[in-house]
């Protein structure tokens, strides 16, 4: 695959020896070069890094990235208690959530270092009441969205994410009430790579700074696109992070204010790092008036974009033969009793299919499917039809192959239930 080049045909066959199908593959080399491109991204006054990581939360993936400086935004309180079980201090997780935890657990937390973003005027008061004076950062909605759908854009009118911006005096009141310090401004508007719109959020963001003379820290929140497929681009950081980077300078001379920038990518640091190998279970045709079918052993149970929202996913097949073949185009299909369990839709319709040309493909082909490193894992239709979770390999810095997550037995899945 161009994204993980390390896994070639024949080390995909040697995981599915040593391993089983559907099983995800992870790159350490590529999760450190994403890394580093975060860890370098432009800033006037000073960088804290987070990874977004409601994208991959897995133990191995966090501590890797904690050791590498990158600290942790965590969307709930599960998150942030399994990055701490992971290894990650408290008080490098900062906590912006739709649900607040319970108040033992968010007490627990805080008192343990954690920061939190309030994302709504109830729970900036509810925050208030359980911590009078305390310092907490605000999320706001700034009134700008951006993303490939409707589903991937969290700013704007049809967001319910942060508070609205035009709500900034109810905010300062709430403070004042409570005598909370505002130390952080925290915005988010959603995946996209045009530098214009990047640097109009970071204009927006810094006039909400501007009304709280206590903040000190600006958070940007993530939403950097990658391109999974060939023809997509790529966010370059360094040209859309230096714009930004004049915006908070220019800032400092009108203000005398030098603010401290964070970044929280998430998709961005584990997208190309990751893939999902499958095997070809079944071929299957409805004639020359229809479509050809591969049949994986994987689907929503392990990558569910496509059906959610017509996401595009590079796949390539490694044949289990040297015979000479052909070409055909064929509509991939998951494993699940499910209609909408389609790989190949048309870009952002799940519910159109898009046929893709493949090599002639056989039961006991492997399909790679590429890009899969984020909301791939972390989100599954997790045991759809009673299929257990697929493991996690992670290939090493010297080739080697780490199971950092065990495939689920019937056992597991079933444990909960009476």
């Amino acid at each position: 695959m161009e994204h993980i080049p390390a896994l070639n045909r024949e080390l995909a066959f040697r995981i599915r020896e040593q391993f089983g199908t559907p099983c995800y593959v992870y790159d350490e080399v590529a999760l450190r070069r994403s890394a580093a491109a975060i860890l370098a991204f432009p800033n006037a006054y000073g960088l804290t890094a987070r990874f977004a990581m409601k994208a991959c939360p897995n133990a191995s993936v966090l501590r890797l990235f904690h050791e590498l400086g990158l600290h942790i935004d965590a969307s709930s309180g599960f998150e942030a208690l399994r990055a701490i079980r992971a290894g990650v201090p408290a008080a490098h997780i900062s906590l912006s959530t739709q649900q607040f935890p319970e108040d033992g657990l968010l007490r627990e937390l805080v008192g343990q270092g954690m920061s939190v973003n309030a994302c709504s005027l109830h729970q900036l008061t509810r925050y208030g009441r359980l911590f009078p004076g305390a310092d907490v950062g605000v999320r706001f909605n700034p009134g700008l969205g951006s993303g490939g759908t409707q589903r991937t854009n969290v700013g704007g009118p049809a967001s319910s994410f942060g508070i609205w911006h035009e709500q900034a005096d109810a905010v300062a009141a709430a403070l004042a009430e409570h005598g909370l310090n505002a130390f952080r401004v925290h915005t988010h508007i959603g995946s996209g790579s045009d530098p214009e719109v990047w640097l109009r959020a970071v204009s927006l963001s810094l006039n909400l700074v501007r009304r709280f003379p206590s903040v000190h820290t600006l958070n940007l929140g993530g939403g950097y696109k990658v391109g999974r497929m060939p023809h997509e681009k790529t966010t370059d950081l360094q040209v859309v992070g230096q714009p930004m980077k004049r915006e908070f300078e220019r800032f400092a001379e009108e203000t005398g204010r030098r603010i401290h920038l964070e970044v929280e990518p998430g998709t961005y640091a584990v997208a190309n790092a990751g893939a999902v190998l499958a095997s070809v279970q079944d071929v299957a045709s409805t004639g020359s008036e229809g479509y050809a079918f591969l049949k994986l052993d994987t689907g929503m149970t392990e990558v569910l974009r496509p059906s959610l929202y017509g996401a595009q996913h590079p796949m390539e097949v490694y044949p289990a033969d040297d015979e000479p073949r052909g070409e055909r185009e064929y509509i991939v299909v998951g494993h699940c009793c499910e209609s909408g369990d389609i790989l190949t839709p048309q870009p952002g319709d799940p519910e159109a299919l898009a046929p893709r040309q493949f090599i002639e493909s056989r039961i006991g082909d492997l399909l790679v499917i590429g890009g899969s490193g984020a909301y791939c894992a972390a989100m599954p239709a997790k045991n759809y039809n009673s299929f257990p979770e697929a493991p996690e390999v992670m290939i090493r810095l010297d080739g080697t192959l780490q199971l950092i997550r065990r495939r689920q037995t019937l056992d597991q899945m079933l444990e909960n239930e009476y």
